[in-house]
């Protein structure tokens, strides 16, 4: 897979997506790096420890959030991911869902659409994304936690997805895959997705797990936001053992030794 002047050869190894919110009220990092210079200098830090792709975000999706006009979510990422390009020789991913944002930060420079509606809240985001010839990844989401067959109808919705994509002339060699943890699924639901992960594998298409500090994790393990790091390795190395080629995590060093040696250990001869 190609995102931006990278390549990342399925099946090599785990690459890391390093989570970088320029928000102030995000749910594990709020208020950290909303300075330009903060921003840079927590990007320099994930590129040491490891980082493949750093991934902007400028408005908060935990749950409950106050959602921000496309405007200020402008505002916030642009600058950033200009100041990203113009400093390092890496792939910068944007998180939104929003296409007039998503315009803007390729202009800026971003490499891959990280969309957490799937191109099913708006599609011109698939236009775009064939527009500009980049990365997408498009990840599961539902308004409310309501399932009859819970898997089949994550993949039959991840399936609509890639079919907006196709549409619109997305290539197919461009796009990711993203369960969506801690999106539109209860407790439960999300431990049994992340059970099922090679299910989504399964469709051909490159897996990107991102489960850093979530509720899931705080509510296993009866732990607050800052002291989740262990259950978003264990969640990692997991995803490494059923075939996901990318976790998006805040601690890119941790997560980096952890599936170092899971890499290791799978791909022995």
């Amino acid at each position: 897979m190609q995102i931006g002047n990278r390549s990342f050869p399925s099946g090599e190894r785990t690459y890391i997506m390093g989570i970088l919110n320029v928000t102030p009220d995000s749910f594990s990092d709020g208020g950290s790096y909303e300075g330009i210079e903060q921003a840079l200098h927590q990007t320099e830090k994930m590129l040491e420890a490891g980082a493949d792709i750093i991934d902007v975000g400028g408005e908060s999706t935990r749950p409950g959030h106050v959602p921000v006009s496309a405007e200020e979510e402008i505002r916030r990422v642009v600058p950033v991911i200009r100041g990203i390009k113009k400093k390092f020789d890496v792939p910068v991913s944007v998180d939104t869902y929003k296409s007039v944002v998503a315009r803007q930060a390729l202009e800026a420079g971003a490499d891959l659409l990280n969309d957490i509606w799937g191109f099913r809240r708006d599609e011109k985001m698939a236009e775009l994304a064939a527009e500009y010839d980049v990365a997408v990844c498009l990840m599961h989401n539902r308004e409310q936690a309501e399932y009859t067959d819970f898997i089949a109808e994550v993949i039959a919705d991840l399936q609509q997805s890639l079919a907006v994509a196709r549409r619109y002339g997305v290539k197919e060699e461009k796009i990711l895959l993203d369960p969506g943890v801690g999106f539109g699924k209860t407790y439960e639901q999300n431990l049994l997705v992340m059970k099922n992960l090679e299910k989504l594998t399964a469709l051909g298409y490159p897996v990107l797990l991102g489960t850093s500090r979530k509720s899931v994790i705080g509510l296993t393990l009866d732990l607050p936001v800052t002291e989740r790091e262990e259950g978003t390795i264990a969640t990692s190395v997991l995803g490494a053992m059923k075939g996901c080629g990318y976790v998006r995590v805040h601690d890119v060093e941790k997560n980096a030794r952890a599936l170092k040696m899971m890499d290791a250990i799978l791909r022995s001869e």
